[in-house]
């Protein structure tokens, strides 16, 4: 422990330049925002372009009909707009109000509003709920419109939304109470391992934050997931045989197999896993058992059992734990540093002593390009464990000795065309948009994949005889 604070401290040495250098960071966050902003407005317009063909890849000619693929092309079009017109209406608000000092004005109210309960400043802790409380309500005001538009008018006009006005309004006051029963006691034991700690913070947060992923990967289907959606145990019948059986010659520690309704909302569809590393539940969408053959969903659950048999989704937490000690490690000279703060348009005396919810917040600002960066980088990882999850179920008959599953590649590829065809999924796509924007490689870079393990295998079964 010791030598990791030496560590943290030297480093902190190496950065003593944010609090003495004359540095404008409000024009520095102003800059790189808009950078990535318009960055990202460039990849939507490279790749608008593509959604104006007329006709699909020539491997998929025979799974879209002219009116499908049509569809797809104009569903495209329109969530290429929306995102365009979002993008850049949220970048132009974020923008104004950090040019007006908005945040240093909802610190101030936060202040002000408990100063009514009897609170001072010097409960910094509870003076930080309410800052959050305020951009909460800030942020979910400019949302809001932006949620009923895309659901009620682009999902509703292409035939997805299943979403009831009363359900809409339901799930989103279920969210928002979801938001103070855990956001609000998250951030205050946040805060106070930042107090507690001292200088010595990174190693104690970085534990508070693995616990508080755990218990949420125990509550979330428990607890929260029940809020949202009705999960039934999968009837009886070949889907169920498939899945256990599958599970049971893999050794994967199936303790529950739901179907969940997701048709109440939305007619896309999915299956995914979760859950403690000895206990582990499957989930299958409605809509994915009604427009897929069994043996095509069990292909899709051995591509999603390749994740857990790789270790993918711990792989996943060993990078982002590597990802935020090296943002804790580098906040220590944001937050004593007060002319940083000072740059926001906080007050002298807030700046004097900064904030710890002010300072990581305004840091966060700070880190904008990075992230953009460390995002390309997680989706190259996601894509290359995709890749690696589609391989394991190509190789099951050699892994299993099974020769009932030696067409589970090509059961795959034509789960994979059903799920692109049903969900009116993009297939031609500009590749360095789909390196920004993209964790899973593209429909045709997977089914070119398959082809290749395919040919791989029977290339080696050949050099066998």
């Amino acid at each position: 422990m010791d030598l990791l604070h030496t560590q943290l401290t030297a480093l902190q040495d190496r950065l003593s330049f944010v609090a003495t250098d004359p540095i404008d960071w409000k024009f520095y966050v102003q800059a790189c925002s808009w950078a990535v902003t318009l960055f990202e407005s460039y990849l939507l317009l490279r790749q608008y372009p593509l959604y104006s063909k007329t006709a699909p890849p020539p491997v998929l000619v025979g799974h879209f009909d002219e009116a499908t693929f049509r569809n797809s092309q104009l569903y495209g079009k329109d969530k290429a707009q929306f995102s365009l017109v979002t993008g850049l209406l949220k970048q132009a608000i974020d923008s104004a109000m950090l040019h007006y000092g908005f945040y240093a004005w909802a610190w101030d109210a936060g202040g002000t509003l408990i100063a009514r309960f009897g609170y001072g400043t010097e409960y910094q802790i509870t003076q930080s709920l309410a800052f959050a409380a305020i951009l909460f309500m800030v942020s979910s005001a400019i949302s809001t419109p932006l949620s009923v538009y895309q659901t009620f008018v682009l999902e509703e006009k292409h035939g997805f939304n299943k979403t009831s006005p009363s359900l809409f309004v339901s799930d989103l006051l279920k969210s928002w109470l979801l938001a103070l029963a855990i956001g609000g006691p998250f951030l205050a034991v946040f805060l106070y391992v930042f107090q507690w700690a001292g200088d010595r913070f990174v190693p104690w947060l970085m534990a508070f934050l693995l616990v508080f992923q755990i218990v949420m990967v125990v509550l979330y289907p428990t607890v929260i997931q029940p809020l949202f959606n009705k999960l039934s145990p999968l009837p009886a019948g070949d889907l169920r045989s498939r899945t256990e059986v599958l599970a049971r010659k893999l050794k994967f520690p199936l303790k529950h197999l739901y179907e969940i309704d997701g048709s109440k909302r939305s007619s896309h569809s999915n299956a995914y896993f979760f859950g403690l590393p000895w206990s582990k539940h499957i989930v299958i969408f409605d809509t994915l058992i009604k427009e897929s053959k069994p043996d095509e969903v069990e292909a899709v659950l051995a591509h999603e059992l390749g994740h857990w048999y790789h270790m993918h989704p711990t792989k996943l937490l060993c990078i982002s734990q590597v990802h935020i000690f090296t943002i804790l490690a580098l906040f220590p000279a944001f937050l004593h540093a007060p002319q940083f703060i000072r740059a926001f348009d906080f007050s002298k005396a807030v700046s004097a002593r900064p904030p710890t919810m002010v300072a990581f917040l305004m840091f966060q600002m700070i880190l904008t390009p990075m992230e953009a960066f460390i995002g390309i980088a997680l989706n190259f990882v996601s894509r290359r464990f995709e890749w690696e999850a589609d391989r394991f179920a190509c190789e099951l008959q050699d892994r299993l000795g099974a020769t009932e599953m030696q067409d589970m590649g090509d059961r795959l590829g034509r789960a994979l065309i059903t799920l692109h065809v049903k969900n009116l999924s993009t297939v031609w796509v500009d590749w360095l948009y789909s390196a920004y924007h993209h964790s899973h490689p593209t429909l045709m870079e997977r089914l070119k994949a398959l082809e290749s393990f395919k040919a791989k295998r029977t290339g080696e079964a050949k050099k066998e005889l």
